[in-house]
């Protein structure tokens, strides 16, 4: 047991390979191997397409009569995943490839048609040159030429590269960055100056081929100080109104004095014959009253407009006989107290 993992066997010092029987195996005996299958296919049974890379239990052995340069060809049975149909193929030693035999169709591939057309068009060539040593020249020179020719471009590449290994990086950047800086500074001059062009354009007077002056910065002050004036006289006037409406809305009296607006008095009681010990002062006559009145009323300055009109002034009642009586005999005492 100790000898079951290990590299080297032990062997007599008596050992002779030449005495270890050999046994005889038939030439296309078959073999069980595990593999993957090395192109992808399709059954031509059912349609089954089997990828590349899928792993099957194979067959494997020795096609009898076929070789390239003393490699054998081995062929290999698979069953179809689905149908379990029999699918069979072989290597290809001249193109290191594999080759569908039977059961199933190789797909599509490009590269291989490609591979396929140079391969023709070498063995023409091949043809062409076998029994004409002037084709033959021409061929070398024309592949000399090419390889001159392919020669030289790589030598260009190289120095190209060259070149770029030695640009400054960050300096080709600033460049590119600072151009379109000044490209972009450019285009908005351009239109600024179209701008101001059709602006001119648009504001002219076609009469007499003035300019419309533009509000700059320099006229806010202006604009300022005219908008508080309009703001204050704008303020006086209402308040005008306002007092005008009040005065026409109260009630006029017709008093002495210059009071336009005043509380109503109680009403005095009218004099009588049998009160001899009043004294009863003279009123003024109604004519002076109304003259007063009217000279007040032109003073004051005239509404433009107002809801109603003042109310007129009271007409002067006209004295009684006893009024007069007691006016003239209260006259007669002051003249006497006078005295």
């Amino acid at each position: 047991m100790s000898e079951r993992k290990v590299l080297n066997k032990y062997f007599p010092p008596d050992f002779d390979p030449s005495k270890i029987p050999r046994r005889k195996l038939a030439k296309d005996q078959q073999h069980k191997v595990r593999l993957m299958t090395p192109f992808s296919m399709q059954c031509t049974i059912c349609g089954e397409y089997v990828a590349k890379g899928k792993k099957f239990n194979a067959r494997k052995e020795r096609v009898l009569g076929e070789d390239y340069l003393g490699i054998q060809v081995f062929r290999f049975y698979i069953r179809c995943p689905r149908c379990s149909g029999e699918i069979t193929f072989k290597t290809d030693p001249q193109k290191a490839d594999y080759v569908a035999e039977h059961g199933a169709v190789r797909n599509f591939e490009p590269w291989r048609d490609d591979d396929d057309a140079n391969e023709a068009h070498r063995a023409l060539r091949a043809a062409a040159e076998e029994n004409n040593p002037m084709k033959a020249l021409e061929n070398r020179t024309l592949d000399s030429k090419r390889e001159m020719d392919i020669l030289d471009a790589l030598d260009e590449i190289r120095m190209r590269n060259a070149r770029s290994e030695r640009v400054d990086a960050n300096g080709v950047l600033d460049g590119i960055i600072g151009q379109g800086i000044e490209e972009r500074e450019l285009a908005r001059r351009t239109i600024e100056e179209h701008d101001d062009a059709l602006a001119k354009a648009i504001f002219k007077n076609a009469v007499d081929g003035d300019l419309v002056r533009r509000i700059v910065d320099g006229d806010d002050d202006d604009d300022d100080e005219w908008d508080a004036a309009a703001a204050d006289d704008a303020a006086a006037a209402t308040l005008d109104k306002a007092v005008r409406i009040v005065k026409s809305r109260a009630p006029v009296l017709e008093t002495a004095g210059d009071s336009f607006l005043a509380p109503t008095a109680p009403k005095r009681k009218a004099a009588s014959g049998l009160d001899l010990g009043v004294v009863i002062k003279k009123k003024k006559p109604a004519s002076a009253s109304a003259s007063a009145s009217a000279a007040a009323a032109a003073a004051k300055p005239t509404p433009v407009t107002q809801r109603r009109p003042p109310p007129p002034p009271p007409a002067a009642s006209k004295p009684s006989a006893l009024a007069m009586l007691g006016a003239a005999y209260g006259d007669s005492d002051s003249d006497a107290d006078d005295e």
